[in-house]
């Protein structure tokens, strides 16, 4: 057996696994409410905070509607309207901002509030970094007592306005995800946002655990490091993470005061998300070009992003300046990655499953990109295809996990009866009969040749210990080893039949391994069998050779011989040659055959596959 397997694998690693997949399933269930949750808490719908119209980049104006929200892509875009009831019954109203500028003023310009900076007037190196970038509006919060605003406007007696522009070169944002209004009480701006965005909170932490614990401790219980398995791993912890941070993107400036940092954390993770769904598709890529082009595209992407960042810490150019060169990348990676992927499926056997294992996630990112130049309505379908992925990843896991059980059960049941197999091997080496015959044979010989039997007594110890010993081996032992075990077993039968009995050997090759105690009982066939029934003996020749495909042992007596057609059922065999066959069978992949003519002879030939040969590091 060649596969390393966990003998600690059993009923409850794989029922913890079903348990496992089952919670993720109601996690994903519950992830379908979270535009619910984010819908309470961010309050993107500027048409529930006024009621009036809005004109997007100088275009005609249109009535806001309460259900729904401002999601035109836009350079420039004006709102005004009367602040509602249900803002005013709030003390504070706190403004999260995304990549954009904004002015939010009263009709009759006596109150005004914006987030644009200008640079301070000190020495240019004390400046913190968002003033030495007042052109980047990273994300921002903005809370405001109602208080402050005039009562005219609060009581719904004089319109508000709201003007926002987007400063970069392309509109990639509909306004509704720029800018946004969280209503609280005063004081209540934490509490709100912890009791409305932990629900979603928890279920990208619980993600996070799926990716950093589940799928590589998953992978070392398979007995091995699977590659597969702890990339899709990386995938799911930076997909939580990435999701944490879209998710409390608006409100970082609550904890983080620098808004281009916020920009920097949010944009950076997303890249590094990027960064870990190429190393998953590159997971399943078997060929050695298919896989250096991948190391390369995904090198290219990272040296992108990289550099991204460093533009950004430089305040040279921001992330947003230069995210469309960045999807221009991700899109030529995608493409990229499209191709060495389909160039694998000719060589894969079950082609449907490799298909489903990357296309969902590939088709969804393929969309989101899309998204960002033809604006798709409703395209936020990136989130799907992870987690049909993880859920194809969940499935794969449970049935290799179910495989690797069976194996084990297999694998235990085989021990076992390798081990009876080698007991009885060693009890049919020394059964009485052949202990009186040596011990007598001794006897015989302490009186004409003292010796010779010292020498005998000698060799007959080390033939019991290596018997003894064979108990404690499991593994493939190399051919040297074996044969002067045999020999001694040889010696022994000499003394016993003296001339009778002839040995040769023609060794050609001992490069190769095979179950301890293997030949003895093939050659002790041909001993007693052969030979011995034989009037005026024989001789048994031993022979190695090798062949382009196997390494071959040949056992040859000039014995009685037998008819192999009426043996056909036992093949001369006892219990000592039956197991002999299943243990060659099992541990090499060998086989056995036999060759016999009545009055002349039998030869049994030993086949050893080379590409079956176990080395050092096989474990059994």
């Amino acid at each position: 057996m060649k596969t390393k397997i966990k003998n600690c694998l059993g009923g409850k690693a794989f029922t913890s696994v079903i348990i496992g997949f089952v919670i993720l399933t109601l996690v994903f269930m519950i992830a379908q409410c979270i535009p619910y949750f984010e819908m309470d808490f961010t309050n993107k719908k500027m048409s529930s905070m006024l009621e009036g119209k809005y004109s997007v980049d100088g275009g005609e104006w249109k009535v806001t509607e309460p259900t729904r929200n401002i999601d035109d892509h836009f350079y420039k875009i004006t709102i005004k309207g009367k602040l509602n009831e249900t803002a005013a019954n709030f003390d504070v109203l706190a403004f999260t901002s995304k990549d954009i500028w904004y002015t939010i003023s009263s009709a009759d310009g006596k109150f005004e509030i914006s987030n644009r900076r200008s640079k301070p007037d000190i020495p240019e190196e004390l400046f913190a970094p968002s003033d030495r970038m007042t052109g980047t509006p990273g994300f921002g919060v903005m809370d405001i007592l109602t208080e402050s605003f005039p009562k005219s406007v609060l009581n719904g007696k004089q319109d508000m306005i709201i003007e926002a522009e987007y400063p970069y070169s392309m509109a990639t944002q509909s306004f509704s995800d720029c800018f946004g209004v969280m209503y609280c009480q005063q004081d209540g701006l934490y509490n709100q946002l912890f009791f409305k965005s932990m629900p979603s909170f928890l279920l990208f932490v619980l993600v996070c655990f799926f990716g950093l614990f589940f799928f590589p401790v998953s992978s070392f219980v398979l007995g091995k490091v699977n590659y597969k398995y702890l990339c899709f791993g990386a995938l799911c912890l930076f997909w939580g993470l990435y999701m944490i941070t879209q998710s409390l993107g608006d409100f970082l400036n609550l904890w983080i005061t620098d808004v281009t940092i916020c920009l920097f954390a949010v944009r950076m993770m997303s890249y590094l998300f990027i960064s870990t769904i190429f190393l998953y598709f590159k997971s399943y890529l078997t060929k050695p070009v298919t896989r250096a082009i991948a190391n390369c595209t995904i090198a290219a992407f990272f040296l992108a992003a990289a550099t991204a960042g460093v533009l950004h810490l430089t305040n040279t150019l921001d992330l947003t300046a230069t995210r469309p060169n960045i999807f221009v990348n991700i899109a030529v990676c995608s493409v990229v990655m499209i191709i060495l992927l389909c160039a694998e499926i000719r060589g894969n056997r079950n082609t449907l499953l490799f298909l489903i294992s990357w296309s969902p996630l590939m088709l969804t990112l393929i969309i989101d990109i899309l998204d960002q130049y033809i604006h798709i309505p409703e395209s936020h379908f990136f989130n799907y295809g992870l987690a049909i992925t993880m859920a194809y990843q969940i499935i794969s896991l449970i049935l290799d996990l179910h495989k690797q059980y069976k194996e084990a059960i297999r694998y235990q049941q085989i021990q076992k009866e390798l081990y009876e197999a080698k007991v009885n091997v060693m009890v049919s080496q020394i059964q009485p009969h052949f202990m009186y015959n040596a011990l007598t044979s001794i006897a015989v010989m302490c009186e004409l040749e003292p010796k010779t039997a010292k020498e005998a007594t000698i060799t007959f110890a080390k033939y019991l210990r290596g018997n003894m010993d064979s108990l404690k081996q499991t593994a493939p032992v190399p051919f040297a080893q074996e044969l002067e075990h045999l020999k001694k077993y040889l010696y022994i039968e000499k003394l016993r039949f003296d001339d009778l009995l002839n040995i040769e050997y023609d060794i050609q090759t001992t490069d190769f391994r095979l179950p301890m105690l293997s030949i003895q009982p093939l050659v002790e066939n041909a001993v007693k069998h052969g030979v011995g029934m034989k009037e005026d003996g024989g001789t048994v020749k031993i022979s190695t050779r090798e062949t382009d495909t196997a390494y071959e042992v040949i056992i040859k007596d000039d014995g009685v011989g037998f008819d192999t057609n009426i043996h056909k059922n036992d093949e001369r065999s006892h219990i000592g040659m039956q197991n002999t066959k299943k243990r060659l069978r099992d541990m090499c992949g060998g086989e056995v055959k036999i060759e016999s003519v009545v009055g002349e002879g039998t030869t049994v030939i030993i086949i050893l596959p080379k590409e079956e040969q176990p080395n050092e590091n096989t474990v059994y």
